[in-house]
C-alpha cells in the first residue's frame, strides 16, 4: 500500500489507498502514545481490563490505543486482498505465508530486543507483530474458501471464541503449548534455550486470525471499479451493525466480555467502563466496539483534507519501519534519562502526569515523521522486493 498515486493514477484510486494508508499512519500514532506509557509511566501500569481506581485521565489514554490492533490486523486482510487482485491468489497466498514467517522472526529478535536491551531475556513477549505474522500465515491457508464461507468462518471466530474462556491447560499437559498460542494467555517454557527464558503470549492467536479474516472479506468494497459513495454506506453499515451487536451484548452485561463491568459514583468512570474490555485475548465485546469504531474512521477519511491525510499516511506507508523506530528511540530515550535523573544507577525513569505521556510521543511523532516519509516514497519508487517485508 502506498500513499500517493502514480502520475496517471485517478484521483477515485488516490483517495482510497490514501485513506487506507491514513487509518493505518493514525492508529500507528495512538500506539505510540500507548507504547510511551508502557516506557515512561511505569509507576502506574494498568491490568486488563482496567481497575476503577486507575485516574479518568490515564485510562482514556489506555482506551484510546484499544483500537490499534483490531485496526491494524484488520486492514492486514484487506491489503491482502487488494495485493491478491494484482498477482493473484496463489501470490497472494506465498506473501502471506513468507511475510508471516518473516513478523514471527522479527518479534522474537529485533522487537523483543527493542522492549529488553537484552540478549538473553528471561521472557520473550510474543506480542503484536508476532500475532499478525501467524494470523498471515492462517490467512494464507483460508483464502482458498469462498468469501461468503470466509466471512461465516470469521465470524464464528470471532463472536464465538469466548465460548472457550474456560478451557485452561497447565504447563506439562498435552497440548499446553498450542492452546496458549492459541487462547490462553500464558508462559511457555524454552527449554532448549541455553539461559532460563520462558515466552510470553501476550497476543493469543484464534481470536485474530477472525478479525484479519473480515479485512480480507471486506477486499471487495475497495475494488477498482466501485464507487466511493457505496464504499462509504457499505462501511458505515458494517460499523453500525458492528457496535450495535457490541451495545446489545455489553448493555446486557453477559457473554461477550469475561469481566462485566463495575459501577462506581462517578458518571464519567460508569460511562468508561462500558468500553472497559479485555483485550488478552481480546473478547468478542473488544473486537466489535474497537473494529466498529476503525470502520467508521476509514468512512471518515474520505472527507479529510488532502494535507492531513498525506501527513498521517507518511506513517501509514511504513508501519513496520515506524514501528521498530519508535521503539527503539522510546526505549533508549529512557535509558539516557535514566542517566541523566538516576546517575547511580541508571534507572528508567517515570513522567509525574498521564499528559506527558502525549506530549512525549508528540515530539517522537515529529522526530520520525521525516524518516518515515522518506521510507514510504523509497519503497514505492523502488525494485527491491525486501522492501515489501517492511
Amino acid at each position: 500500500m502506498t500513499s500517493t498515486a502514480a502520475p496517471h493514477t485517478s484521483h477515485r484510486t488516490t483517495a482510497r489507498i490514501a485513506s487506507i494508508d491514513a487509518l493505518r499512519g493514525l492508529v500507528m500514532l495512538l500506539m505510540l502514545v500507548d507504547h510511551t506509557r508502557e516506557y515512561f509511566y511505569l509507576h502506574a501500569q494498568v491490568g486488563d481490563p482496567m481497575g476503577a481506581n486507575v485516574s479518568p485521565g490515564l485510562f482514556a489514554t489506555r482506551l484510546c490505543a484499544h483500537i490499534c490492533a483490531p485496526v491494524f490486523i484488520a486492514l492486514t486482510g484487506l491489503s491482502a486482498w487488494l495485493y491478491g487482485q494484482k498477482h493473484g491468489v496463489a501470490g497472494a497466498r506465498a506473501f502471506l505465508f513468507k511475510r508471516g514467517l518473516f513478523l514471527v522472526a522479527l518479534e522474537i529478535t529485533l522487537v523483543n530486543f527493542a522492549w529488553t536491551f537484552d540478549l538473553t531475556p528471561e521472557t520473550y513477549f510474543l506480542q503484536v507483530i508476532w500475532v499478525i505474522g501467524l494470523s498471515m500465515i492462517a490467512l494464507a491457508g483460508l483464502i482458498g474458501l469462498s468469501r461468503p464461507a470466509l466471512f461465516l468462518v470469521a465470524g464464528l471466530i470471532v463472536l464465538g471464541h469466548n465460548l472457550l474462556d474456560g478451557i485452561h491447560l497447565a504447563a506439562g499437559e498435552p497440548g499446553h503449548i498450542l492452546w496458549t498460542v492459541l487462547h490462553d494467555r500464558g508462559r511457555i517454557a524454552l527449554d532448549f534455550l541455553p539461559w532460563s527464558a520462558t515466552a510470553r503470549t501476550s497476543y493469543p492467536l484464534l481470536p485474530w486470525i477472525g478479525v484479519i479474516a473480515l479485512g480480507w472479506c471486506a477486499g471487495p468494497w475497495f475494488a477498482k471499479q466501485t464507487d466511493i459513495a457505496a464504499r462509504q454506506r457499505r462501511l458505515w453499515l458494517a460499523a453500525g451493525v458492528m457496535f450495535a451487536v457490541f451495545v446489545v451484548l455489553r448493555t446486557i452485561n453477559g457473554y461477550g466480555e469475561p469481566v462485566p463491568r463495575w459501577h462506581t459514583d462517578s458518571a464519567l468512570m460508569n460511562t468508561l467502563s462500558f468500553f472497559n474490555l479485555t483485550k488478552y485475548p481480546p473478547s468478542a465485546d473488544f473486537i466489535l466496539c474497537y473494529l466498529s469504531i476503525g470502520t467508521a474512521l476509514l468512512a471518515a477519511l474520505y472527507h479529510m483534507r488532502p494535507r492531513g491525510l498525506t501527513v498521517l499516511a507518511w506513517f501509514g506507508s511504513a508501519p513496520l519501519f515506524f514501528y521498530l523506530l519508535h521503539l527503539y528511540l522510546l526505549h533508549g530515550a529512557n535509558r539516557l534519562a535514566g542517566l541523566f535523573f538516576e546517575p547511580a544507577h541508571g534507572a528508567l525513569v517515570s513522567v509525574d502526569h498521564w499528559a506527558w505521556l502525549w506530549l512525549i510521543a508528540a515530539g517522537v511523532a515529529l522526530a520520525t515523521a521525516p524518516a518515515c516519509r522518506r521510507f514510504g516514497a523509497l519503497k514505492q519508487r523502488s525494485d527491491w522486493a525486501w522492501l515489501k517485508y517492511l
